[in-house]
């Protein structure tokens, strides 16, 4: 396919301020029998080649999150989807299922009353995923998502890091491996004006932890790795359950805006574990611009490797509509990223 023919169709969302661009339809078909199969397909070729024309600058920015509609694995769910950021595809991605179970009720693609809940079930690489959209007058008032089982991989591994010196980090998987540590254990808040030198210790974390043993899947190579380090802090409140503040470094210096979806689940998972959030209890979550999720377990799971549902609802807006383009004589092609 020649890259001038490429018009690439986007409908653009944040959640609680995370971009989320969609692209409901590629110029191609990703082969697969399974969404799983097709983001390793994705990994190559000219659908990693759209990813980058989207997420890099001139068309997107560094902190870019995006995904592509794909077919699911079954008639079981109403689409699939391939989440991608500026470092490649991701596995899971919470604010995304949400700004796509917004899209799919705003849209039409999955029809919905003009008050009560509908679920919109979404398969991704990680396992199979529910949106629950709230409408009232016609008009989406919330969404809330049950992500895949979340639960505690490790606790208190020691990592040394060249500029926050020695720290201990808890480890727990909700679709994807989070590490999370206090943010003052590293002598940082989670505050804006903070923003480097969190990237750098989040960064510094990840890495320290790469060949770790409790970093590495037990049945699933491909899954191995440190996604996102969670610096959090608590946060005065005086109505019931726990809020805390965080912020989420991923994907080798990408930050999230919003409290993250599967970044609070694991969160979650690790609150409970530790009885630090009571069965019922809900988390108040915010990010680094104070935006919100509330988050609280709804189900278990007894399987071996399995843990705890954990439902985080919030908002999803869209921000815009858009056709991308691709001039065959661009000489800057894909884009670029500067950081």
């Amino acid at each position: 396919m020649k890259a001038a023919m490429w018009e690439i169709e986007t409908y653009d969302y944040h959640t609680a301020g995370e971009p989320f661009r969609i692209v409901p339809e590629l110029p191609f078909t990703i082969e697969g029998d399974t969404v799983r199969e097709r983001r390793e397909r994705a990994m190559t070729g000219d659908a990693n080649r759209i990813r980058r024309l989207l997420v890099n600058e001139p068309r997107g920015h560094a902190d870019m999150y995006g995904g592509f509609v794909v077919p699911p694995n079954d008639q079981g769910a109403h689409f699939g989807a391939l989440f991608w950021h500026r470092e490649g595809f991701s596995t899971v991605c919470g604010h995304g299922t949400m700004a796509l179970g917004t899209w799919a009720v705003r849209s039409g693609r999955v029809r919905a009353p003009d008050d009560g809940d509908t679920d919109v079930v979404i398969d991704i690489p990680s396992g199979r995923v529910t949106a629950r959209v709230t409408m009232a007058e016609g008009k989406v008032r919330e969404v809330a998502f049950h992500n895949v089982p979340s639960h505690v991989v490790a606790r208190d591994i020691e990592v040394k890091t060249a500029d926050f010196g020695r720290l201990r980090v808890d480890l727990a998987w909700s679709g994807a491996l989070y590490a999370s540590l206090p943010a003052a254990a590293a002598g940082l808040e989670v505050t804006p004006s903070n923003l480097a030198k969190v990237v750098a210790a989040g960064h510094q974390v990840a890495t320290a932890l790469a060949d770790h043993p409790a970093a590495q899947h037990p049945a699933d190579p491909r899954r191995e790795g440190v996604f996102g380090t969670i610096f959090h802090e608590p946060v005065a409140h005086a109505g019931p359950g726990l809020a805390q503040r965080n912020v989420s470094v991923f994907a080798d210096g990408q930050v999230a805006r919003s409290p993250s979806g599967s970044g609070t689940a694991a969160r979650v998972a690790l609150l409970s574990d530790a009885g630090e959030l009571a069965d019922g209890e809900v988390l108040e979550h915010y990010s680094i611009i104070d935006s919100r999720f509330a988050a609280r377990v709804v189900d278990s799971v007894s399987d071996p490797g399995g843990g705890l549902v954990v439902e985080v609802s919030g908002r999803a807006f869209p921000v815009g509509e858009g056709k991308f383009t691709l001039d065959a004589d661009d000489e800057l092609g894909l884009g670029f990223v500067l950081r």
